[in-house]
């Protein structure tokens, strides 16, 4: 027995040869139902199921042996039928949409060199490259100089953002945690991302110490009561420190006015964070980036180039004016096993004790080689695109009989009600709110159950159930506009 095992470890576990038959085949399945089906507009967007079904169809259980490989590319074709295909042209609903194929080429790249952003002996070609895409994105904003790190998602960009924040006011908080502290106070618009709020419970400030400033009708905070709110704080017992600006809403697609809140900031010297996780991308816009206008006096900026500019989930990005190394400060553990000091190469060069990770993927390559090969001309080119379908979609919108806008658009995000003819000139009957609440809700229903098309919707303020279209795949053709209104007066002319 003990020869035989012997014999049977000098043979590998894994056989290469019969692997890499079983990726071309797997790629072959891709290219096919993700990428060539998956963009076509006669094919669904989605093939819905009920969880119970779609688990039985699936068969997700776990046995003690393997299945052959035919069956195992069955279980391919399955996963890619019943995914929702958001690189769909008809795929409204996200912030993210459409497939660029450069970006596309990186992430399987990525996943197939398999290492780690933290040291340049494991990942030299990634550290470098990430620098170069940062540095990239800061000269966008404004800065010659500065700091930042790619993270997983826009959340964990903001909450770098607090942190760091709080660590620059209080840096005594990294020895002796949050009992050495006053009473700690965040101001952040009543639209913004609900990550502010995760990461003030997550870092042991307090929901109850974000203070939410007043909106304007497009959804822009008010500076006059940013004013007043931070005095508000002071007046009870709390200490201001930072304040978190939004460059595109999630729903509404707002630009918060950067200048004033600048000017507060800085007279009260709190840091200043912009969250253009969604909004960041008319940077490259020479036509569209006025509307952040005063981000270059921030002192961070989340980006996440995986929204409007398609390098794909995820590609997020805290960028920081600072030039004293507070990311690594404020996180850095030393880890001896891995940061030794006494390297053969230049140490600096391991950019993983910024990080509150220890492994990190690599995000850099995907949007360096899809900038590589569209240029930044290529970037605004989709920006402006977009853009230019949204004020194509809102005339639409406007010639049709049923469509109500809320307000104009900033940005890619439309917002509306669909009127069906049942409600239409009731708006002053009592149960009318109520009616209308509830066309959103069956007409997202029918549109996933026919799989023609998905967009959102969700109430908000005093708002009932309204729709929310994004626009930003450069799939979109004025058909594909022009679709999705007809199917929504088709979904709900009968309510």
């Amino acid at each position: 027995v003990i020869w035989n095992v012997c014999q049977n470890m000098n043979e590998p576990l894994l056989d290469n040869s019969e692997g890499q038959l079983f990726l071309t085949e797997a790629f072959k399945v891709i290219i096919e139902e993700v990428l060539c089906k998956g963009t076509d507009v006669k094919e669904k967007v989605c093939e819905w199921r009920e969880p119970e079904e779609l688990a039985a169809l699936l068969d997700l259980e776990l046995r003690e042996n393997g299945e052959p490989q035919h069956q195992l590319l069955q279980r391919i074709r399955d996963v890619a039928k019943y995914s929702v295909k958001t690189n769909h042209p008809r795929f409204f609903n996200q912030l993210f949409a459409g497939v660029d194929y450069h970006a596309l080429t990186g992430r399987f790249l990525t996943e197939a060199l398999n290492t780690s952003q933290y040291t340049y002996e494991v990942a030299p070609v990634f550290v470098l490259m990430e620098g170069e895409v940062l540095s990239k994105l800061r000269s966008l904003v404004g800065w010659a100089e500065g700091d930042g790190i790619f993270c997983p998602g826009g959340t964990m960009s903001n909450m770098y953002a607090m942190n760091v924040a709080r660590y620059r006011a209080f840096p005594e908080v990294k020895l002796k945690g949050m009992w050495s502290l006053p009473r700690l106070a965040v101001f952040t618009s009543q639209q913004s991302h609900y990550s502010v709020m995760k990461a003030a419970a997550f870092q042991g400030i307090g929901t109850e110490n974000v203070f939410k400033v007043k909106v304007d009708d497009r959804g822009c905070m008010i500076p006059e009561d940013l004013g007043e709110t931070i005095e508000l704080a002071k007046s009870q017992g709390a200490v201001p420190f930072f304040v978190h600006a939004t460059s595109g809403t999630t729903v509404q697609g707002a630009f918060d006015p950067l200048e004033p809140i600048a000017d507060i900031c800085d007279r009260q010297g709190l840091w200043m964070h912009v969250d253009a996780a969604w909004g960041g991308s008319v940077l490259f816009s020479k036509e569209h980036k006025h509307l952040m206008r005063g981000v270059e006096r921030a002192d961070s900026v989340t980006w996440n180039p995986h929204k409007m500019m398609l390098t794909g989930l995820q590609c997020s990005a805290i960028l920081l004016k600072d030039t004293t190394h507070l990311l690594k400060h404020c996180h850095s553990a030393d880890a001896k096993y891995l940061f030794q000091q006494d390297k053969f190469y230049d140490t600096s060069l391991d950019t993983g004790d910024k990080s509150i990770q220890c492994g990190r993927k690599v995000d850099c390559l995907k949007l360096w080689l899809m900038w590589k090969a569209v240029g930044s001309k290529g970037l605004e080119e989709r920006v402006d695109r977009a853009v230019a379908h949204t004020r194509y979609l809102v005339e639409e919108m406007k010639r049709r009989e049923g469509f109500e806008l809320i307000g104009k658009p900033l940005f890619v995000n439309v917002c509306f009600w669909f009127i069906p003819p049942s409600l239409r000139g009731k708006e002053n009957s009592p149960d009318y709110n109520d009616r209308l609440s509830k066309v959103a809700p069956v007409i997202k229903e029918r549109m996933m159950k026919q799989g023609t098309m998905m967009l959102g919707y969700q109430p908000q303020g005093g708002r009932v159930n309204f729709f929310r279209m994004i626009v930003i795949s450069p799939q979109l053709s004025h058909q594909d506009m022009s679709f999705c209104l007809n199917e929504i007066e088709r979904l709900g002319n009968d309510l």
